[in-house]
């Protein structure tokens, strides 16, 4: 289902469980959902005001990308994910409306980077290039799935990334 013109915005509390709903359909199982409880309630890795949300023009959720915090070395940086579309919707430009929206409000933050671990072919188009090109590496994921993106003219940390919050 395409629709070249999303609504998103920002999540409110009504949002919680059908974001739960929508994360259990496009991942098909819970350990995405456990995942994106655990960064709500954790003190560091949860910003408020950066999960985006695309609606259906009844304003019904059906896809959102998530900012949180993680690190590079001791600077903090934001990382992408979990984005998730109610699968019936993939493929419509939903999921890439909120990483644009995510990505419009990680522009006006004194962040120096983003980072996302996810498909090698998708995100590049967003701008992100794969981590090691920027000296960035984590001891699980180095390869060409962890990505960083470059914010504004600010330069890119090298060194270990870490999350606060794991699968």
């Amino acid at each position: 289902m395409s629709n070249l013109s999303w609504h998103t915005r920002v999540e409110t509390p009504a949002d919680i469980e059908p974001l739960r709903d929508i994360t259990r359909a496009a991942f098909g199982r819970e350990l995405e959902v456990d995942y994106l409880d655990a960064h709500r309630d954790h003190p560091i890795a949860w910003i408020p005001g950066l999960l985006f949300v695309a609606t259906t023009p009844d304003d019904r959720p059906i896809a959102y990308a998530l900012l949180t915090r993680c690190h590079v070395g001791d600077v903090p940086v934001l990382s992408l994910g979990p984005v998730a579309v109610i699968p019936e919707y993939q493929g419509g430009g939903a999921g890439g409306a909120t990483i644009r929206a995510a990505l419009a409000a990680a522009q006006t933050r004194s962040e120096p980077a983003m980072m996302v671990l996810g498909h090698k072919e998708y995100y590049p188009r967003f701008g992100f290039r794969q981590a090691t090109e920027f000296g960035i590496h984590h001891p699980d994921y180095d390869g060409p799935h962890l990505m960083a993106l470059a914010l504004g003219d600010k330069t890119v940390p090298a060194g270990l990334l870490t999350y606060p919050v794991t699968a």
